[in-house]
């Protein structure tokens, strides 16, 4: 069998500004792991036999992998953007596969059901066509033209608009939402969702946003996103199975699961099979 090629991906492993105050231990891919910052004032990640694994820091996290990454982690331009308040969400430990978190993120459809009268509301539940597409130059899963009402799209939002996203998944375990903006129509929000996988059904997530927001408190801000991501966590843990399955026959998808279906290909055509699972059982 082909070694699982999530192993060689970068992930989020904390926080860097947490790090900066102490040291802490973590796991990666089920490898107990610490991080700490070295006297050079980088991260630095190491295991329990001493061995120093490959690390950045970007997005206001501390990345790391078990295995040799042959690419830089992916590039999110507007976080060099000018103006933008960036938000660290902090983390939420979810019982279920880190491809399971990432698919849920991607789901248009639950809006009204699972955040009611904040992202949907009913009888606003019909999911219009949308393009989805595996761009092959950039090698990632893109969704564009997705349209749909929300009562309160943003904290920012004083009322009910259509919304419009964008989402685009650059890695296994991480995913980019661009959203309208409603101080600045002109311009994208951006949320994404960084997972750590602790094991093949377990992870922390650490979501991360870039807004331009200049009213709202930080606060607010990170409460409000909580929020959205611990109404989705009830319905993670209670997923049957608990694997993502990679079988287009073992779910049933319907149109608005397009994105979804797109990712589950690009996943099996990479071999990231870590928290999949490949069979039906």
């Amino acid at each position: 069998m082909r070694k699982d090629a999530m192993l060689d991906e970068w992930y989020p492993v904390g926080l860097f500004s947490q790090v900066k105050k102490t040291a802490y231990k973590t796991a990666l891919m089920g490898e107990p792991i610490e991080v700490a910052v070295g006297t050079d004032g980088n991260a630095i990640v190491t295991t329990p036999a001493g061995r120093v694994l490959s690390s950045r820091v970007r997005y206001g996290h501390v990345w790391s992998s078990i295995g040799n990454p042959q690419k830089e982690i992916f590039s999110i331009p507007e976080a060099d953007q000018p103006g933008r308040r960036f938000v660290d969400v902090g983390v939420v430990r979810v019982r279920c596969s880190p491809l399971r978190a990432v698919e849920n993120f991607l789901d248009i459809a639950h809006f009204p059901f699972v955040h009611t009268d904040i992202l949907g509301a009913e009888p606003h539940t019909e999911v219009q066509n949308y393009k989805v597409e595996i761009r092959d130059v950039e090698d990632e899963v893109w969704a564009t033209q997705v349209k749909f009402y929300q009562p309160q799209a943003a904290k920012s939002a004083s009322g009910g608009i259509t919304t419009e996203y964008m989402y685009r998944v650059p890695a296994p375990t991480c995913s980019v939402l661009y959203k309208t903006c409603p101080p600045r129509p002109s311009e994208w929000d951006v949320i994404t969702l960084f997972v750590q996988p602790l094991a093949e059904d377990l992870c922390d997530v650490w979501p991360w946003m870039a807004l331009f927001d200049d009213e709202t408190s930080m606060t607010d801000l990170i409460h409000f996103q909580q929020t959205i991501f611990l109404q989705d966590r009830s319905i993670l843990e209670n997923q049957i199975p608990r694997l993502l399955p990679l079988d287009p026959g073992m779910e049933i998808p319907t149109r608005a699961d397009l994105t979804s279906v797109a990712y589950r290909r690009w996943l099996k055509r990479h071999n990231y099979t870590y928290g999949a699972q490949l069979v039906a059982q």
